[in-house]
């Protein structure tokens, strides 16, 4: 049975960087040419929603804006092109174009190439949280692999993506140094079966996590943190070691001193999912998002701690914000298709 599309939905606002999150009735958008229309199901907030609506993120767009970068749905309309006609009809996991409004809403259009298929054995719950963490912590393992990396360091180790960076290292025999900043996330993380857990706080940490990445070869450094940890992880790379910045959690400068790269043959580079993904072809994108969705149910699965309505932003910014690594916090645009009660169990 076919729904007609509403000419209006209720939609998250925001009206300038840092302001309050307001819960609108806006017009719905409709797809121009290479776009579709999605009936939003869910969206999460992650980290780099965060910067966004603080306007810290590697792109603004104009106010008032609908913030939120991925979630799930259902195409329900399409604009010319064949990509768009091949998703029509289909529940997708989706990533908000740079140019217009975001996830957090009943409907969003994006670019049909932002889009991708979920297969029927994926909840449209898990499929909303399938684009900005798994494909960034698959692709940190394409990168070892490509660069020949023996092990890696992980920072912000407890934290969804700290815990797919576990499951696949575990999956492709890659040690793997995790760093967190409390007891707890370590308690936590050796339950999930994480094999080296560093605390950054305790006294000792430079050397022991010098020793373990020299004895482990770990010339990958991940690093989520930056602020004054950069240096640290830059004197612990063992020679030729490459500290990998793909976000700011400190919210300070990353401080590092040149000698250590220049007599280290060492380096620090940036990594960011969009520039990435920017770097492939159609056809790569849809290989790497069938291996993405084969690993959905295990290694890149997400748990899940609250699930709300859009109408309950400020409260779920809140609880994300209190407790992260308890699980994602889901806006849910329609209780339909992915119930506001329960919680998502991860696997370890």
């Amino acid at each position: 049975m076919t729904r007609t599309i509403p000419e209006r939905m209720q939609a998250v606002q925001l009206e300038e960087n840092g302001g309050p999150l307001l819960v609108r009735q806006i017009p719905v958008p409709r797809p121009g040419p290479g776009e579709v229309l999605i009936r939003m199901a869910a969206s999460p907030i992650n980290p780099s929603d965060l910067f966004f609506l603080a306007g810290n993120y590697a792109f603004q767009k104009p106010f008032p804006v609908v913030p939120g970068l991925e979630g799930s749905g259902t195409v329900v309309d399409a604009g010319k092109g064949l990509v768009p006609r091949m998703w029509m009809g289909k529940r997708v996991a989706c990533a908000a174009a740079q140019t217009s409004d975001g996830t957090w809403a009943e409907y969003m259009v994006t670019s049909a190439m932002l889009c991708f298929p979920l297969p029927k054995n994926l909840s449209l719950e898990q499929g909303a949280m399938l684009i900005v963490n798994p494909m960034t912590a698959l692709s940190f393992f394409d990168i070892a692999k490509s660069e020949k990396h023996a092990a890696i360091v992980s920072t912000a180790a407890a934290s969804a993506l700290g815990r797919m960076i576990i499951r696949l290292g575990r999956q492709n025999g890659l040690p793997v140094i995790n760093i967190v900043r409390r007891q707890e996330q370590v308690e936590l993380l050796e339950s999930l079966g994480a094999q080296y857990v560093l605390n950054s706080l305790d006294e000792g940490f430079p050397d022991r996590l010098h020793t373990l990445a020299h004895q482990l070869k770990a010339t990958l450094i991940l690093d989520a943190v930056g602020g004054g940890l950069t240096q640290q992880l830059l004197d612990a790379a063992p020679f030729g070691g490459t500290v990998l910045v793909y976000s700011n959690l400190s919210g300070e400068p990353c401080i590092f001193n040149a000698e250590t790269l220049i007599f280290g043959d060492k380096k620090v580079a940036g990594f960011f999912l969009s520039n990435q993904a920017a770097k492939k072809s159609f056809i790569a994108r849809l290989w790497f998002t069938q291996r993405v969705k084969k690993l959905a149910t295990e290694a890149l699965q997400t748990a899940v701690q609250k699930k709300l309505p859009l109408t309950a932003v400020q409260e779920a910014l809140e609880i994300y914000q209190t407790n992260m690594t308890a699980g994602k916090v889901l806006l849910v645009a329609n209780p339909a298709e992915v119930p506001q009660t329960g919680t998502t169990d991860e696997g370890a």
